[in-house]
């Protein structure tokens, strides 16, 4: 069985975020660059529910773990 693969709004959809293109870009600009020293979850912009998703993401290796990873990388970009 093939993983599945998930995208940047449905991700948003997952956090609780709104998921439009727009929005998207206007989150990852509003919140980079994430210092490289600062796992995605530990950011200070994301709630308890949030930083939950992304570390246990991230720690069970799970679907989302490209796409968290894929964002953990949009916002590190400078």
């Amino acid at each position: 069985m093939e993983p599945t693969v998930h995208s940047f709004s449905s991700l948003f959809q997952q956090l609780g975020l709104p998921d439009d293109d727009a929005s998207i870009r206007q989150f990852i600009e509003s919140h980079r660059p994430l210092p490289h020293k600062v796992l995605l979850a530990d950011a200070a912009f994301w709630s308890p529910a949030q930083a939950r998703f992304l570390r246990e993401s991230i720690t069970a290796d799970a679907d989302w773990a490209n796409v968290v990873d894929q964002l953990s990388v949009a916002l590190r970009a400078e």
